[in-house]
Protein backbone atom coordinates (compact mmCIF):
# COMPACT_ATOMS: atom_id res chain seq x y z
CA UNK A 1 0.00 0.00 0.00
CA UNK A 2 1.26 3.57 -0.94
CA UNK A 3 2.15 5.89 1.93
CA UNK A 4 -0.98 8.20 0.40
CA UNK A 5 -3.70 5.38 0.32
CA UNK A 6 -2.61 4.84 3.97
CA UNK A 7 -2.44 8.59 4.75
CA UNK A 8 -5.98 8.98 3.19
CA UNK A 9 -7.25 5.61 5.26
CA UNK A 10 -6.18 7.71 8.10
CA UNK A 11 -7.64 11.12 7.56
CA UNK A 12 -10.68 9.21 6.49
CA UNK A 13 -10.87 7.29 9.71
CA UNK A 14 -10.39 10.51 12.02
CA UNK A 15 -13.00 12.47 10.02
CA UNK A 16 -15.48 9.72 10.37
CA UNK A 17 -15.48 10.11 14.36
CA UNK A 18 -14.61 13.95 14.63
CA UNK A 19 -16.34 14.85 18.41
CA UNK A 20 -13.86 12.11 19.35
CA UNK A 21 -11.24 12.62 17.33
CA UNK A 22 -11.28 16.38 18.36
CA UNK A 23 -11.21 15.27 21.99
CA UNK A 24 -8.17 13.21 21.35
CA UNK A 25 -6.42 15.93 19.59
CA UNK A 26 -7.26 18.73 22.57
CA UNK A 27 -5.33 15.88 24.75
CA UNK A 28 -2.15 16.45 23.11
CA UNK A 29 -2.53 20.04 21.77
CA UNK A 30 -3.01 21.22 25.37
CA UNK A 31 0.12 19.51 26.87
CA UNK A 32 2.14 21.07 23.85
CA UNK A 33 0.78 24.36 24.58
CA UNK A 34 1.32 24.30 28.29
CA UNK A 35 5.28 23.19 27.08
CA UNK A 36 5.30 25.91 24.52
CA UNK A 37 3.68 28.68 27.19
CA UNK A 38 6.27 27.64 30.34
CA UNK A 39 9.11 27.40 27.75
CA UNK A 40 8.63 30.88 26.16
CA UNK A 41 8.45 32.43 30.17
CA UNK A 42 11.73 30.39 31.01
CA UNK A 43 13.56 31.74 27.60
CA UNK A 44 12.47 35.27 27.72
CA UNK A 45 13.89 35.30 31.60
CA UNK A 46 16.96 33.80 30.22
CA UNK A 47 17.57 36.27 27.78
CA UNK A 48 16.44 38.84 30.05
CA UNK A 49 18.86 38.11 32.93
CA UNK A 50 21.77 37.85 30.24
CA UNK A 51 20.92 40.87 28.77
CA UNK A 52 20.93 42.88 32.15
CA UNK A 53 24.79 41.17 32.62
CA UNK A 54 26.12 41.77 29.41
CA UNK A 55 24.73 45.64 29.34
CA UNK A 56 27.64 46.46 31.74
CA UNK A 57 30.00 44.62 29.51
CA UNK A 58 31.88 41.00 29.11
CA UNK A 59 35.52 42.10 29.62
CA UNK A 60 34.88 42.81 33.42
CA UNK A 61 36.75 40.70 36.39
CA UNK A 62 34.99 40.85 40.16
CA UNK A 63 37.24 40.15 43.16
CA UNK A 64 35.76 39.66 46.13
CA UNK A 65 36.76 39.09 50.02
CA UNK A 66 36.99 35.89 51.51
CA UNK A 67 37.38 32.46 49.52
CA UNK A 68 34.66 30.70 48.16
CA UNK A 69 34.56 27.19 48.59
CA UNK A 70 34.64 24.41 51.51
CA UNK A 71 36.66 26.92 53.74
CA UNK A 72 34.74 29.75 53.45
CA UNK A 73 31.58 31.03 52.84
CA UNK A 74 30.54 32.96 50.08
CA UNK A 75 32.14 36.15 49.13
CA UNK A 76 31.50 39.62 50.52
CA UNK A 77 30.23 37.81 54.53
CA UNK A 78 32.01 38.75 57.61
CA UNK A 79 35.12 36.43 57.74
CA UNK A 80 38.68 36.10 59.02
CA UNK A 81 39.81 36.79 55.66
CA UNK A 82 41.91 39.72 54.98
CA UNK A 83 39.87 42.94 54.08
CA UNK A 84 40.67 44.15 49.74
CA UNK A 85 42.20 48.07 50.18
CA UNK A 86 42.56 50.98 48.13
CA UNK A 87 46.57 49.48 47.40
CA UNK A 88 44.92 46.10 46.29
CA UNK A 89 42.83 47.98 43.80
CA UNK A 90 46.00 50.17 42.78
CA UNK A 91 48.56 47.20 42.46
CA UNK A 92 45.84 45.83 40.07
CA UNK A 93 45.46 48.48 37.78
CA UNK A 94 49.52 48.73 37.07
CA UNK A 95 48.95 44.49 35.43
CA UNK A 96 49.10 44.05 31.86
CA UNK A 97 46.28 44.32 29.83
CA UNK A 98 44.11 46.22 32.75
CA UNK A 99 42.31 49.30 31.76
CA UNK A 100 39.51 50.61 34.85
CA UNK A 101 39.62 49.53 38.53
CA UNK A 102 37.45 51.13 41.11
CA UNK A 103 37.02 49.53 44.74
CA UNK A 104 33.67 50.26 46.12
CA UNK A 105 31.49 49.77 48.95
CA UNK A 106 27.90 50.39 49.46
CA UNK A 107 24.18 50.09 51.56
CA UNK A 108 21.17 52.26 52.23
CA UNK A 109 21.35 56.15 53.78
CA UNK A 110 19.15 58.96 53.82
CA UNK A 111 19.65 61.68 51.36
CA UNK A 112 18.63 65.16 52.03
CA UNK A 113 17.90 68.40 50.16
CA UNK A 114 15.92 71.10 50.30
CA UNK A 115 13.96 69.78 52.93
CA UNK A 116 13.42 66.35 51.34
CA UNK A 117 14.58 63.37 52.32
CA UNK A 118 14.92 59.83 50.75
CA UNK A 119 16.27 56.66 51.84
CA UNK A 120 18.26 55.42 48.88
CA UNK A 121 20.99 52.76 47.58
CA UNK A 122 24.43 55.26 48.49
CA UNK A 123 27.66 53.65 46.60
CA UNK A 124 31.48 54.50 47.18
CA UNK A 125 33.34 54.14 44.43
CA UNK A 126 36.41 54.86 42.27
CA UNK A 127 36.16 57.66 40.02
CA UNK A 128 36.90 54.71 36.69
CA UNK A 129 33.28 53.40 38.11
CA UNK A 130 31.83 54.50 35.05
CA UNK A 131 33.94 53.13 32.49
CA UNK A 132 34.49 49.96 34.55
CA UNK A 133 30.10 49.53 34.19
CA UNK A 134 29.48 51.09 30.87
CA UNK A 135 27.77 53.61 32.63
CA UNK A 136 27.46 57.57 31.28
CA UNK A 137 26.70 60.94 32.92
CA UNK A 138 23.62 62.84 31.58
CA UNK A 139 24.56 66.28 33.01
CA UNK A 140 28.09 67.46 34.94
CA UNK A 141 30.38 64.89 35.33
CA UNK A 142 31.39 62.08 37.09
CA UNK A 143 33.39 62.16 40.02
CA UNK A 144 37.08 63.55 39.73
CA UNK A 145 40.08 61.46 40.14
CA UNK A 146 41.11 62.87 43.66
CA UNK A 147 43.96 61.31 45.70
CA UNK A 148 41.91 58.99 47.76
CA UNK A 149 42.96 60.32 50.87
CA UNK A 150 41.85 63.86 50.00
CA UNK A 151 39.01 63.28 47.98
CA UNK A 152 36.40 66.37 47.99
CA UNK A 153 33.05 65.62 49.14
CA UNK A 154 31.05 65.30 45.41
CA UNK A 155 27.96 63.45 44.52
CA UNK A 156 27.08 61.85 41.56
CA UNK A 157 23.19 61.89 41.72
CA UNK A 158 21.02 58.99 39.84
CA UNK A 159 18.17 60.21 37.20
CA UNK A 160 15.27 59.25 39.49
CA UNK A 161 16.56 60.34 42.81
CA UNK A 162 17.43 63.98 41.28
CA UNK A 163 13.95 64.14 40.17
CA UNK A 164 12.83 62.86 44.16
CA UNK A 165 15.31 65.30 45.67
CA UNK A 166 15.01 68.64 43.49
CA UNK A 167 12.00 68.32 40.94
CA UNK A 168 12.56 69.86 37.69
CA UNK A 169 15.61 72.01 39.59
CA UNK A 170 18.87 71.66 37.84
CA UNK A 171 20.93 69.93 40.74
CA UNK A 172 24.14 70.89 39.57
CA UNK A 173 25.86 72.53 42.08
CA UNK A 174 22.80 72.34 44.82
CA UNK A 175 24.47 70.44 47.80
CA UNK A 176 23.03 66.96 49.74
CA UNK A 177 23.65 65.46 53.51
CA UNK A 178 24.21 61.81 53.65
CA UNK A 179 25.10 60.57 56.26
CA UNK A 180 26.48 63.48 58.63
CA UNK A 181 28.40 64.77 55.99
CA UNK A 182 27.53 67.59 53.34
CA UNK A 183 28.31 66.70 49.69
CA UNK A 184 28.04 68.84 46.57
CA UNK A 185 26.16 67.50 43.28
CA UNK A 186 28.81 67.48 39.93
CA UNK A 187 26.72 65.02 37.86
CA UNK A 188 23.57 63.20 37.57
CA UNK A 189 23.53 59.77 35.41
CA UNK A 190 22.18 58.83 32.40
CA UNK A 191 19.00 56.12 33.17
CA UNK A 192 19.82 52.85 33.62
CA UNK A 193 16.90 51.21 35.28
CA UNK A 194 17.09 47.95 37.59
CA UNK A 195 20.19 45.36 38.01
CA UNK A 196 19.30 42.46 40.51
CA UNK A 197 16.28 44.43 42.39
CA UNK A 198 18.81 47.68 42.75
CA UNK A 199 17.01 50.65 41.32
CA UNK A 200 20.53 52.04 39.67
CA UNK A 201 18.47 55.34 38.91
CA UNK A 202 17.73 55.41 42.57
CA UNK A 203 21.12 55.70 43.78
CA UNK A 204 23.90 58.21 44.88
CA UNK A 205 27.65 57.78 43.95
CA UNK A 206 29.88 59.22 46.37
CA UNK A 207 34.39 58.54 46.58
CA UNK A 208 34.59 55.31 48.07
CA UNK A 209 36.75 56.81 51.00
CA UNK A 210 33.75 59.02 52.48
CA UNK A 211 31.79 55.95 51.48
CA UNK A 212 34.02 53.52 54.21
CA UNK A 213 33.59 56.40 56.17
CA UNK A 214 29.76 56.38 55.83
CA UNK A 215 29.66 52.39 56.33
CA UNK A 216 32.47 52.54 58.96
CA UNK A 217 34.06 49.46 57.11
CA UNK A 218 37.74 49.47 56.99
CA UNK A 219 38.21 47.32 53.51
CA UNK A 220 36.06 47.73 50.26
CA UNK A 221 33.30 45.18 49.38
CA UNK A 222 34.44 44.20 46.01
CA UNK A 223 37.24 45.39 43.78
CA UNK A 224 36.05 45.42 39.72
CA UNK A 225 38.31 45.82 36.80
CA UNK A 226 38.15 45.95 32.92
CA UNK A 227 40.56 44.66 30.65
CA UNK A 228 41.38 44.68 26.97
CA UNK A 229 38.83 43.08 25.17
CA UNK A 230 41.66 41.40 22.90
CA UNK A 231 42.90 39.72 26.11
CA UNK A 232 42.02 35.75 27.04
CA UNK A 233 39.86 36.47 30.64
CA UNK A 234 41.55 33.29 31.89
CA UNK A 235 44.99 34.76 31.84
CA UNK A 236 44.31 38.18 33.07
CA UNK A 237 42.12 36.12 36.08
CA UNK A 238 45.62 34.28 36.81
CA UNK A 239 47.36 37.58 36.80
CA UNK A 240 44.71 39.35 39.31
CA UNK A 241 45.23 36.09 41.38
CA UNK A 242 48.96 35.72 41.00
CA UNK A 243 49.33 39.83 42.01
CA UNK A 244 46.72 39.19 44.74
CA UNK A 245 47.94 35.87 46.46
CA UNK A 246 51.86 38.05 46.68
CA UNK A 247 50.25 40.82 48.46
CA UNK A 248 48.02 38.63 50.96
CA UNK A 249 50.60 35.49 51.37
CA UNK A 250 46.61 32.89 50.46
CA UNK A 251 44.70 33.39 48.35
CA UNK A 252 41.64 34.54 50.88
CA UNK A 253 40.00 36.16 47.82
CA UNK A 254 37.11 34.96 45.39
CA UNK A 255 38.08 35.77 41.56
CA UNK A 256 34.83 35.99 39.22
CA UNK A 257 35.30 36.77 35.74
CA UNK A 258 31.93 38.22 33.63
CA UNK A 259 31.97 35.34 31.39
CA UNK A 260 32.02 32.64 34.47
CA UNK A 261 29.39 34.58 36.37
CA UNK A 262 27.13 34.56 32.57
CA UNK A 263 28.31 31.27 31.68
CA UNK A 264 26.85 29.76 35.21
CA UNK A 265 23.33 32.05 35.36
CA UNK A 266 23.39 30.64 31.56
CA UNK A 267 23.15 27.02 32.81
CA UNK A 268 20.87 27.51 35.43
CA UNK A 269 18.50 29.18 33.12
CA UNK A 270 18.73 26.50 30.69
CA UNK A 271 17.37 24.04 33.51
CA UNK A 272 15.36 26.14 34.90
CA UNK A 273 13.30 26.43 31.28
CA UNK A 274 13.83 22.52 30.61
CA UNK A 275 12.66 22.24 33.98
CA UNK A 276 9.07 23.76 33.35
CA UNK A 277 9.17 22.50 29.65
CA UNK A 278 9.40 18.80 31.18
CA UNK A 279 6.34 20.02 33.75
CA UNK A 280 4.35 21.22 30.78
CA UNK A 281 5.27 17.64 28.90
CA UNK A 282 3.08 15.85 31.50
CA UNK A 283 0.27 17.02 30.16
CA UNK A 284 1.44 14.99 26.98
CA UNK A 285 1.38 11.72 28.58
CA UNK A 286 -2.29 12.04 29.77
CA UNK A 287 -3.08 13.19 25.66
CA UNK A 288 -1.21 9.81 24.96
CA UNK A 289 -3.44 8.07 27.43
CA UNK A 290 -6.08 9.38 25.13
CA UNK A 291 -4.71 8.54 21.92
CA UNK A 292 -4.37 4.67 23.63
CA UNK A 293 -8.19 4.51 24.62
CA UNK A 294 -9.18 5.97 21.39
CA UNK A 295 -7.37 3.50 19.29
CA UNK A 296 -8.70 0.54 21.11
CA UNK A 297 -11.92 1.68 20.89
CA UNK A 298 -11.47 2.05 16.78
CA UNK A 299 -9.98 -1.64 16.63
CA UNK A 300 -12.96 -3.01 18.06
CA UNK A 301 -15.20 -1.11 15.99
CA UNK A 302 -13.17 -1.64 12.96
CA UNK A 303 -12.79 -5.58 13.61
CA UNK A 304 -15.00 -6.17 9.82
CA UNK A 305 -12.98 -3.87 8.39
CA UNK A 306 -9.55 -5.37 9.09
CA UNK A 307 -10.94 -8.75 8.90
CA UNK A 308 -12.31 -7.94 4.92
CA UNK A 309 -8.71 -6.62 4.80
CA UNK A 310 -6.64 -9.81 5.46
CA UNK A 311 -9.23 -11.35 3.49
CA UNK A 312 -8.16 -9.14 0.93
CA UNK A 313 -4.46 -10.58 0.86
CA UNK A 314 -3.49 -7.34 3.29
CA UNK A 315 -0.40 -8.11 5.01
CA UNK A 316 -0.11 -8.04 8.73
CA UNK A 317 2.43 -4.89 8.93
CA UNK A 318 0.29 -3.10 6.37
CA UNK A 319 -2.71 -3.37 9.22
CA UNK A 320 -0.27 -1.97 11.32
CA UNK A 321 1.70 0.38 9.60
CA UNK A 322 -2.73 2.24 9.05
CA UNK A 323 -3.48 2.18 13.03
CA UNK A 324 0.63 3.20 13.63
CA UNK A 325 -0.09 6.05 10.85
CA UNK A 326 -3.45 7.02 12.45
CA UNK A 327 -2.07 7.49 16.28
CA UNK A 328 1.41 9.34 14.35
CA UNK A 329 -1.57 11.83 12.51
CA UNK A 330 -3.84 12.08 15.30
CA UNK A 331 -1.41 13.32 17.95
CA UNK A 332 1.01 15.21 15.22
CA UNK A 333 -1.80 17.52 14.29
CA UNK A 334 -2.68 18.14 17.72
CA UNK A 335 1.08 19.22 18.19
CA UNK A 336 0.44 21.33 15.17
CA UNK A 337 -2.15 22.89 16.89
CA UNK A 338 -0.66 23.10 20.11
CA UNK A 339 2.08 24.87 18.42
CA UNK A 340 0.11 27.54 16.87
CA UNK A 341 -1.95 28.05 20.64
CA UNK A 342 0.94 28.11 22.76
CA UNK A 343 3.50 30.55 20.63
CA UNK A 344 -0.06 32.71 20.06
CA UNK A 345 -0.80 32.50 24.13
CA UNK A 346 3.00 33.29 24.66
CA UNK A 347 2.67 36.52 22.68
CA UNK A 348 -0.58 37.80 24.56
CA UNK A 349 1.19 37.40 27.62
CA UNK A 350 4.12 39.61 26.39
CA UNK A 351 1.26 42.11 24.94
CA UNK A 352 -0.60 42.08 28.28
CA UNK A 353 2.31 42.07 30.80
CA UNK A 354 5.02 44.46 29.04
CA UNK A 355 7.41 43.44 32.33
CA UNK A 356 7.41 39.88 31.74
CA UNK A 357 9.63 38.78 29.45
CA UNK A 358 8.81 35.94 26.78
CA UNK A 359 10.35 34.24 23.81
CA UNK A 360 9.49 31.29 22.00
CA UNK A 361 12.46 28.99 22.15
CA UNK A 362 12.02 27.14 18.48
CA UNK A 363 14.19 24.62 19.43
CA UNK A 364 11.89 23.61 22.17
CA UNK A 365 8.77 24.05 19.71
CA UNK A 366 10.58 21.38 17.44
CA UNK A 367 11.38 19.18 19.96
CA UNK A 368 7.82 19.52 21.82
CA UNK A 369 5.89 18.82 18.16
CA UNK A 370 8.69 15.33 18.00
CA UNK A 371 7.80 14.14 21.05
CA UNK A 372 3.86 14.40 20.11
CA UNK A 373 4.54 12.31 17.91
CA UNK A 374 6.59 10.01 19.29
CA UNK A 375 3.97 9.67 21.87
CA UNK A 376 1.48 8.99 19.32
CA UNK A 377 3.46 6.10 17.63
CA UNK A 378 3.92 4.51 21.07
CA UNK A 379 0.29 5.09 22.28
CA UNK A 380 -0.81 3.35 19.15
CA UNK A 381 1.59 0.36 19.20
CA UNK A 382 -0.72 -1.99 21.29
CA UNK A 383 -3.61 -1.40 19.49
CA UNK A 384 -2.22 -1.63 16.02
CA UNK A 385 -0.54 -4.78 17.25
CA UNK A 386 -3.69 -6.09 18.33
CA UNK A 387 -5.10 -5.17 14.90
CA UNK A 388 -2.79 -7.30 12.94
CA UNK A 389 -3.24 -10.22 15.01
CA UNK A 390 -6.83 -10.53 14.55
CA UNK A 391 -7.90 -13.71 12.22
CA UNK A 392 -9.65 -12.87 9.14
CA UNK A 393 -12.31 -15.09 9.69
CA UNK A 394 -12.87 -13.85 13.32
CA UNK A 395 -12.90 -10.85 12.72
CA UNK A 396 -15.77 -11.25 9.71
CA UNK A 397 -17.47 -13.35 11.94
CA UNK A 398 -18.01 -11.01 14.38
CA UNK A 399 -19.06 -8.46 12.33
Amino acid sequence: MRWRDALHLALRAITAHRLRSLLTLLGIGVGIAAVILLTSIGEGLHRFVLAEFGQFGTNVINLHPGRQGARGGPPGLPSTARDLTLDDADALARLPHVRHVTGSVSGNAEVRAQGRVRRSTVLGVGPQMQEVYSMRVRVGQFLPPDEAASARAFVVLGPKLARELFGSTIALGEHVEIGAERFRVVGVMEEKGQFLGIDLDDAAYIPVVRGMALYQRDGLMEIALTYDPEAPAARVAEAVKKRMIARHGREDFTVLTQEDMLATLSNILDLLTAAVGALGAISLLVGGVGIVTIMSIAVTERTGEIGLLVALGARRRTILALFLGEAVVLAGIGGLLGLLVGAGLAQLVGLLVPAMPVATPWRYALAAEGVAIVVGLAAGVLPARRAARLDAVEALRAE
